[in-house]
């Protein structure tokens, strides 16, 4: 060990002296690589990292905010995380954050019409974020999420959609597709299981639902209310096998229709001979049911980069800047759980 990693490991950490000494630079130098400054040789800029790693010094973010005006972190607020499509898009984020070197600090409201949104994003906002990522909030509004007009906010899937700039799915059009792919395979109307009436993209995919169903001529049917869940499915399911007249049903989401179709085995339905089912998302594992599932796939990885760079576009002021809302297409996957109604 030498003298300047003893001195450094007999305080609570390394200083920038501690590391400037041990790469024989000055001090400002060393700030500079710490702010990622291009006025710093390559050579030298290597040499500082090495100093830093084995001292253990890691820049202190608050003070560089200070001087820099930016604490290169961003607030990340969801609705429920154990709601897989939530997950995928924060997965998304975090990983973009981390390539962009910024920080994320993540929450969750789960009933962002009830308050919790606005004390959510105040958290957020009071531990010095940069922006602010909304990837769900519900039913919140502008009026009930209250934030100041001075942070950056971007967001994806809720209300807030025609307020903020935005990264949205194509859920009309992947609903569209879905509800006309079964119609063209002959069935005579579609069922729906929703999610649930909490959620923006549930409201958007029903909407959607019924107005594809109504433009073809055929009145919708009542819909099933799910929450997202498996389960849910498995419930509705249930019913919906003690019912000869249902031959199609689209669900929200895969998870349901997972649920939906072990309903639909157990009660002696085959998928797609008796039932057909389609989902929304393509998550990894509905290439993979059996048969495998009919769904209609949205890109949350292109979702989640695109808010990044939405909100670190934003963090850099021009007047002349619009509201942008960017519009990720979906796209119809067929595959085993769809074919035309059986012949009576």
């Amino acid at each position: 060990m030498t003298e300047v990693q003893r001195r450094a490991s007999r305080k609570t950490g390394p200083s920038i002296l501690d590391v400037a000494r041990f790469a024989g630079v000055s001090a400002q130098t060393v700030s500079r690589v710490s702010t990622g400054s291009a006025a710093v040789r390559p050579e030298t800029r290597d040499r500082v990292l090495v100093a830093m790693e084995k001292l253990g010094y890691a820049p202190n973010r608050a003070a560089r905010a200070l001087r820099n005006g930016s604490f290169r972190t961003i607030g990340v607020i969801t609705q429920r995380l154990e709601r897989t499509g939530e997950t995928l898009t924060a997965a998304a984020v975090m990983e973009a954050l981390e390539a962009a070197d910024y920080t994320a600090n993540l929450i969750q409201a789960h009933n962002p019409s009830s308050g919790d949104l606005r004390r959510a994003a105040k958290r957020l906002i009071d531990q010095s974020v940069d922006g602010l990522i909304v990837i769900r909030a519900g039913l919140a509004t502008l009026d009930t999420l209250g934030l100041p007009q001075d942070i950056p906010v971007v967001v994806s899937d809720s209300l807030l959609v025609t307020s903020y700039p935005s990264v949205i799915p194509d859920q009309v059009s992947g609903t569209r597709d879905a509800v006309n792919h079964l119609l063209e395979l002959g069935h005579k109307t579609v069922h729906h299981i929703s999610g649930s009436s909490d959620s923006h993209p549930s409201i958007a995919r029903s909407a959607a639902w019924r107005r594809t169903l109504e433009e073809a001529g055929v009145q919708a049917p009542d819909q099933w209310e799910g929450d997202w869940t498996p389960q849910s499915g498995y419930l509705i399911g249930r019913e919906i096998a003690e019912n000869p007249e249902v031959t199609a049903v689209f669900c929200a989401n895969d998870e349901m229709a997972f649920g939906l179709m072990r309903a639909l085995h157990e009660h002696g339905k085959r998928v797609p001979e008796d039932v057909s089912v389609v989902g929304f998302d393509n998550i990894a594992l509905s290439e993979f049911s059996a048969p495998p599932l009919t769904t209609v796939s949205q890109d949350f990885a292109e979702i989640g980069r695109r808010l990044v760079e939405l909100v670190l576009d934003w963090l850099d002021p021009d007047p002349n800047r619009t509201r942008t809302q960017i519009v990720i297409p979906t796209k119809l996957l067929v595959r085993g759980t769809t074919a035309p109604p059986r012949a009576d």
